[in-house]
Order: C-alpha cells, then sequence, then structure tokens
C-alpha cells in the first residue's frame, strides 16, 4: 500500500513535503488535479464529484489511505466522502483531511481566543473553520478573509514580486480591520506558506502564523501510530510518484516553486 496526497492543483506539495520530511520512510503517489483547477471558486457539489473521482484514481493506484491535502476539497467533499461513499466501498479505505488537524493545533496558540483565517473564497464560504473550531473550542471566534489573488500570483511566479506585496498587504490589513483581537491566523490554502514572509511583514509582530504543513505531517504520523493494521501495510522504499490530470512538463516546471528540486510527473487523464 502506498499513501496518497491528492490535490486540485500544485499547493499540496507544500504537505506532501512536510510530510515526506516526517515520515521519508513510505511511499507515496501525488495526484493534482491541475486540468479542472481551480477548485475554490466551484460549487460544493462540483469539488464533491471531482474530488471522489481523484480519491477513487488514487485507490486504483494501491493507495489505502489518501490525504486530501486541499482546504476546499476537505471542506466541501471530505465529509461526504467518510460519511456517504466509503461505507459502500472495500473495507479498509481512509481518507484524511487537513481541517481538523489544523483545528486542533490552535487552541495552545491564541491568547485573545480570536483567530484570523486567510483563504480561497471556496473555503471561507463553506464555513468549515468556524464550524470544527466551535466542536472543539467553544470560546474560541474564527473570522475569515478570501484572498482571491494570492493562488494565482503563486502560480504565474509572482509570489516575490511587488505586485503581490500589495495583495499580500491588501487582505492582512482587511482581516485586521474585521477585529484587531486577532493573535493567531491560520493560513488556510496549502499555497500560502510561499507567502509567509510577506504575510508576516504586513501582520502584526507578535500575532502566531500557522501553516499545515508539520500539523498535517505530525497528525498522519500519530495517525499511523494508532492504525497498525494500516501502518503495516504500507511499503517502505521511500519513493513518491506525481501525476497530474494537466501536462506534466508544465507541471513539472511549476512543481519546483514548490518543491525547490527538479521532479518527473506523469500525465493521468481526469475522469
Amino acid at each position: 500500500m502506498k499513501i496518497g496526497i491528492f490535490d486540485s492543483g500544485y499547493g499540496g506539495l507544500t504537505i506532501l513535503s512536510k510530510i515526506r520530511d516526517r515520515l521519508p520512510q513510505y511511499d507515496y503517489i501525488y495526484l493534482g488535479d491541475n486540468a479542472r483547477t481551480p477548485y475554490g471558486t466551484r460549487s460544493f457539489e462540483v469539488v464533491y464529484q471531482y474530488t471522489l473521482e481523484c480519491v477513487k484514481r488514487l485507490f486504483s493506484m494501491e493507495c489505502r489511505l489518501v490525504i486530501l491535502a486541499c482546504n476546499t476539497a476537505s471542506a466541501k467533499a471530505l465529509r461526504t466522502i467518510q460519511q456517504t461513499d466509503l461505507p459502500h466501498m472495500r473495507e479498509g479505505l481512509r481518507v484524511l483531511g487537513v481541517i481538523r488537524p489544523t483545528v486542533e493545533a490552535i487552541g495552545s496558540l491564541t491568547r485573545t481566543r480570536v483567530v484570523g483565517l486567510l483563504a480561497t473564497d471556496g473555503t471561507i464560504q463553506s464555513q468549515s473553520y468556524p464550524m470544527e473550531t466551535e466542536k472543539l473550542f467553544p470560546d474560541i471566534k474564527v473570522i475569515g478573509q478570501a484572498c482571491p489573488m494570492w493562488v494565482p500570483l503563486i502560480e504565474n511566479n509572482e509570489h516575490h514580486s511587488a505586485g503581490a506585496d500589495y495583495f499580500v498587504r491588501k487582505y492582512t490589513d482587511a482581516l485586521f480591520a474585521k477585529d484587531s483581537r486577532i493573535d493567531t491566523i491560520i493560513l488556510g490554502c496549502t499555497h500560502y506558506p510561499l507567502l509567509i514572509e510577506k504575510i508576516r511583514r504586513y501582520a502584526p509582530q507578535e500575532v502566531n502564523i500557522v501553516t499545515q504543513g508539520e500539523i498535517v505531517a505530525e497528525s498522519l504520523a500519530d495517525y499511523l501510530r494508532r492504525h497498525t493494521e494500516i501502518e503495516t501495510s504500507c511499503t517502505k522504499e521511500g519513493t513518491v510518484r506525481f501525476f497530474t490530470t494537466e501536462n506534466a512538463e508544465k507541471f513539472q516546471s511549476s512543481a519546483s516553486i514548490f518543491l525547490n528540486a527538479p521532479i518527473t510527473a506523469e500525465h493521468i487523464a481526469a475522469l
């Protein structure tokens, strides 16, 4: 068995990188649905359908455990897949997301109990972060701010430019205008760690900025410790294969922005 990592595009590579740092011994398959990205502006129904198709594809590629390394997919598709689809599939298949472990981590970070969320339109509209936070920490208030320009800036390799500074400051200022008590910010999109230095520049110095890679990696390590039947079935040769529903050469080029290393990708047709 291999561990599947799914994202609508490239952002999940930041999650995969941290997972491999923490758990280098396992074999991974990364699937980016680049032909149909972005997911952030699509309806719940479309995101669910696309995500389910890609999860099934990863299951067919010897992945028994799939991580939705995409906040939009985690927000709009994870629960339905877990509750409606998995019970009708072969036994032992698992799908995990990135929102729950992120929320679990913020309880010990915020002192004011007011947390900011920078994310895509889809993740903000889903209200997944406030709902998950309410379950675990009813005293924490989550304030969301959509950042529609950040993903295009990153995927066009413009995140180091002065133009990027304008949009980082715009959305960061808009977040704090909603509530100045915010003392912790969740970067609720897996692309956003590439902008973290700029976000730190425009956020108050004392604010905690939470990225998801290390959190998800540690959560996966804990999950495998608690589910020995899955852990023992994982193959351990330290390999990773990359698949994209778009052009493989384009994926290889853009992936280097996220991984800082060359990779070889393979094309796989969207379902």
